[in-house]
């Protein structure tokens, strides 16, 4: 259903820079946000290649290496290991080991000659598995297989293509969507609210799914596609937890619309995208099935110079919930409730090494109190979210060892105004909104 968004956001990775010969700075502004450059080259299937780097298509990231975790108020009450304090606690994040770039990497036309090593050269690939160091277990995390063509439709032209994937908006080009969204990296002992949209994150590593694209006269964006839930056994194997989790009935289609244009230093897109989910809450059909509609709309703005970066980002989900299996079960209280969610980020990149990013969020919808598990049984939820970043080799790369390296250096605080529908704690029970703010210090590491 709507309880918890989990997964992390796809992220940038040296080997597309390695298999580019291209600096980092020419795909994403503050890593992993994307220039337009970087855009086209996840439109193209992350096949794009200088054919001069002969190393395999994989790289390291340490999320957290170290972070350090404050809250206003500490967590006697956490769901979180026992080692670790209600407060102050120094940890990893978690460390993934991705496999991205070119299906065989720079191997394909010696694997399988000139002829077959052209066409299997046009499948890029993704793949993340991520050990969570909070949890101390590995599970697979985003995954993704692209292919693309470029052809022409009424003298423009076209670029085609298809995907396959484990996490709805993972294939999205825009950083508006939640798979790429800011916050690009938050602490896992931080508290978070307990109510998003389904499509936020509600879906991520539990289910696979395909779809096609296409780019029409570098203007028009238009996708379909569905996905369906992974089996209990198989999330296990996975790593993924099933127990809770809402199970897919059949398929859940998702869209995507958007329009698109840049001209001089400036770039923005506009456009739509959603998805219709039946779903088994919990796993049990035996009552029916939910019914979940999460539309949303979204605006990008890049503003692009010489030693400028500066970035706007709105999205807007609307989520409708037909909660008739629920309700029988006794998961719910309403038959049917609304949720929405929004936020406005505005990041800044001066010189690609000094960064700022301010982003203010807002929830709400019906109050639930069997949906929702907090004091209140409400999902609102709204605050700001201040980052600081340092990126000493975003503009002129790595040590002369490892070239393609990159580090960035944050300190992020959330400010809560509302928290699960508390703002001020009046009985004095409970928690109030602002004894969740956090302040998160972290090295982000990836080469």
């Amino acid at each position: 259903m709507t309880l918890g968004a989990g997964g992390s956001p796809a992220r940038a990775v040296p080997s597309f820079a390695r298999q580019t010969s291209l600096p980092c700075a020419q795909c994403h502004t503050e890593f992993p946000a994307l220039t337009p450059f970087g855009r086209e080259f996840k439109l193209n299937g992350y096949t794009l290649s200088s054919n001069q780097s002969h190393l395999p298509p994989l790289a390291v990231m340490a999320q957290g290496a170290p972070g350090f975790t404050h809250t206003s108020k500490g967590q006697k009450d956490a769901d979180f290991p026992s080692r670790f304090d209600s407060n102050d606690n120094v940890s990893v994040n978690q460390v993934s080991l991705f496999y991205a770039g070119r299906l065989f990497g720079p191997y394909g036309e010696t694997l399988f000659g000139d002829s077959i090593g052209k066409i299997v050269d046009k499948v890029g690939v993704f793949v993340q598995g991520t050990w969570d160091g909070v949890e101390d277990q590995w599970a697979w995390d985003n995954m993704e297989v692209r292919a693309s063509q470029k052809t022409t439709l009424a003298g423009k032209d076209v670029v085609v293509g298809t995907y396959v994937n484990n996490n709805p908006t993972l294939q999205d080009l825009w950083n508006t969507t939640p798979a790429w969204g800011f916050p690009f990296s938050t602490s896992g002992l931080a508290p978070a609210p307990a109510a998003a949209p389904l499509i936020a994150g509600g879906l991520s590593q539990e289910v696979m799914g395909f779809g096609g694209y296409a780019m029409y006269d570098d203007l028009l964006y238009l996708e379909a596609g569905g996905y369906g839930s992974l089996s209990a056994d198989t999330q296990s194997d996975l790593g993924i937890d099933p127990s809770g989790q809402p199970e897919i009935d059949g398929m859940a289609p998702t869209w995507r619309v958007a329009l698109q244009k840049s001209w001089g230093a400036h770039y923005a897109e506009l456009g739509t995208y959603g998805m219709y989910a039946p779903t088994y809450p919990g796993h049990d059909g035996s009552m029916g099935h939910d019914r979940i509609t999460d539309t949303a709309a979204d605006l990008e703005y890049q503003w692009l110079a010489d030693v400028h970066a500066l970035t706007l980002l709105v999205n807007w989900i609307y989520e409708n919930q037909d909660l008739n299996a629920s309700r029988a079960l006794g998961l719910a209280r309403n038959k049917s409730n609304y949720l929405w969610t929004a936020s406005i980020t505005g990041s800044y990149l001066y010189d690609r090494t000094y960064g700022l990013d301010l982003q203010y969020f807002d929830s709400d919808g019906d109050a639930d109190p069997l949906l929702y598990s907090s004091r209140t049984g409400r999902p609102d939820s709204s605050g700001w979210i201040f980052q600081i970043n340092y990126l000493p080799f975003n503009k002129g790369g790595g040590p002369w060892f490892w070239p393609y390296s990159k580090v960035k250096l944050s300190l992020q605080y959330t400010l809560y105004q509302r928290f699960d529908g508390s703002s001020h704690n009046v009985d004095g029970t409970g928690r109030d909104a602002m004894d969740n703010d956090t302040l998160y210090l972290e090295a982000w590491i990836a080469f």
